[in-house]
């Protein structure tokens, strides 16, 4: 953090927050309907932590009168999105025999306190909703299980590691990691920050400590960097990782290629550190795009097998899950999906592309290589598999460094994290730079594969260090006869730059730590 810029902060707010609520509040009329027909839901207020009234809907099993026990799902909803997000579900999996509590989050629409980010009163909530339901449903206590999507994966997460009644947890489009997700690189993601900040502001009710989080952070006040990590660890299901492996919940995590607030990599980390029975889920989209169709009740594969997830390890159903392969993906650029036994098997083979020779850039200006807009772009790659794009050969070599590869003579099936390595010299203490995989046709068009920023602060100007950076993990298969292509450059939309002006990079090749990106690739 430093002195850095803040582009497209109000737009960013405006255009995608309009954007997020007009969906909400198309989705609700399906959602709600579906539920009200069944006659099986109730709305409540339920007293979450010091008393704090939560808004709640309550489905129950056809039939239910008293004389036997459901196991018992709780969904937290999703940030900035009201109490009946998750009717559809709740309806079907009520249909399937679970007691099901939905309930908004606090300082979110109707219901009482404050947002406080996945914070301890949060936790706490997800208890004070399981004791209510145990007292006032027919929930069986020995069949608790949490859900939700965004940002009720995360306090899910969270929950389980505090509680040991959590016997299973679904999370979809949640974090491990709150810091990396949105300071990843020492870069601030902009967008998603601003997306959030402005959805808090509209249907909720900020902390005046979160106010000042997302101010400091927005003001790249480095002297409060220490603090922002800090208070980001507490939020992280990561922090808690041991007392979550202690608890031994069965996980299952679902999330996208695309996702531009909570990267697939904090997510795949915290896959491997889990030790209980545990899924992990990749598709094409953005952030919460795979689960969208499922919140109106229409046939989804992340909702699906969330309920498979739950019959299996709340309800006791021998319905194979746990003897498929734990990690699933599909690839941006085809339609099946692909099993492995866990994280480390999918990039099982990598291409090297060595970064030669030595290359200065000037910063400040974005040369036309970048990230896309959040959202948008990785939506339009989920639909129709167009990436966000560029002209590889007219990229300016003033503002931008280019290595490409060697035509492929056949398919690269890019699988996992990318990871660059490279030393650099810059003219100034401070400085960012945006790195980028492209998939490179005949006419010199790049499709983006990857990319992921990276800031230093702190640096003696002139003096080389190196630099180690894992681009966001992802599935893209360059076809046949393709280059990749490798681009920095130093501003994108998405993040906010901190290069002081007339600020210059130097990216070279010592001969004793030569530079190169490695490529993972799934074996053939």
């Amino acid at each position: 953090m430093g002195n850095g810029r803040n582009p497209l902060r109000t737009s960013a707010v405006g255009a995608v927050s309009a954007t997020l609520i007009a969906a909400a509040g198309l989705g609700l009329a399906p959602a709600a309907q579906a539920a009200d027909s069944s006659g099986g839901v109730r709305f409540v207020d339920i007293s979450g932590d010091g008393g704090t009234t939560l808004k709640a809907n309550v489905v129950t099993p056809a039939g239910a009168d008293g004389t036997r026990a459901y196991p018992l799902i709780v969904l937290p909803t999703s940030w900035g999105l009201p109490q009946v997000e998750y009717l559809a579900q709740a309806q079907k999996l009520a249909n399937s025999g679970y007691v099901v509590v939905s309930y908004n989050v606090r300082g979110f629409w109707q219901s009482g306190g404050e947002i406080d980010v996945a914070g301890p009163r949060d936790t706490a909530d997800v208890s004070k909703v399981i004791d209510w339901a145990l007292a006032n449903t027919p929930a069986d206590a020995r069949k608790v299980g949490v859900a939700g999507v965004s940002y009720g994966a995360g306090i899910s997460l969270l929950a389980a590691a505090h509680d040991k009644r959590i016997k299973a947890v679904a999370a979809l489009s949640g974090w491990a990691d709150l810091t990396t997700s949105i300071y990843s690189g020492r870069t601030e993601h902009v967008q998603a920050a601003a997306l959030l900040d402005g959805v808090g502001h509209i249907t909720g009710h900020p902390s005046a400590e979160t106010q000042q989080v997302f101010k400091d952070f927005f003001g790249s006040n480095l002297s409060k960097e220490q603090d922002l990590i800090d208070w980001g660890k507490k939020r992280s299901p990561e922090t808690h990782v041991d007392q979550l492996d202690k608890n031994g919940p069965a996980v299952f995590m679902a999330n996208t290629w695309g996702d531009t607030i909570f990267s697939a990599n904090q997510y795949a980390k915290f896959y491997e550190e889990l030790t209980g029975p545990k899924r992990l889920e990749f598709r094409p989209g953005d952030h919460a795009t795979a689960e969208i169709t499922g919140l109106f009740g229409l046939p989804n594969d992340v909702w699906t097998d969330t309920g498979r997830w739950f019959d299996h390890y709340l309800a006791g159903k021998d319905n194979g899950i746990d003897r498929e392969q734990p990690v699933q993906l599909k690839s941006r650029s085809t339609g099946g999906y692909e099993g492995y036994p866990d994280w480390k098997s999918v990039g099982a083979a990598s291409r090297k592309i060595a970064l030669e020779g030595t290359t200065r850039i000037h910063t400040n200006v974005d040369s036309g290589a970048d990230g896309g807009i959040i959202f948008l772009s990785s939506i339009l790659d989920q639909l129709t598999r167009i990436p966000p794009m560029a002209s590889i050969p007219l990229l300016p070599r003033y503002w931008t460094a280019v290595w490409q590869s060697e035509k492929s003579t056949g398919v690269q099936r890019v699988r996992g994290t990318v990871k660059l390595h490279t030393t650099v010299t810059g003219t100034k203490e401070s400085g960012t730079f945006i790195a980028y995989l492209y998939d490179v046709g005949p006419l010199g068009i790049g499709k983006l594969v990857s990319n992921a920023p990276y800031t230093f602060h702190g640096r003696t100007p002139g003096e080389p260090f190196g630099v180690d950076l894992d681009l966001f993990s992802t599935a893209y298969d360059v076809p046949a006869g393709h280059r990749l292509a490798v681009v920095v450059d130093t501003v994108d939309p998405l993040y906010i730059e901190h290069n002081p002006s007339g600020a210059q990079l130097t990216f070279s090749s010592p001969e004793h730590d030569p530079s190169y990106v490695s490529v993972p690739l799934r074996e053939q």
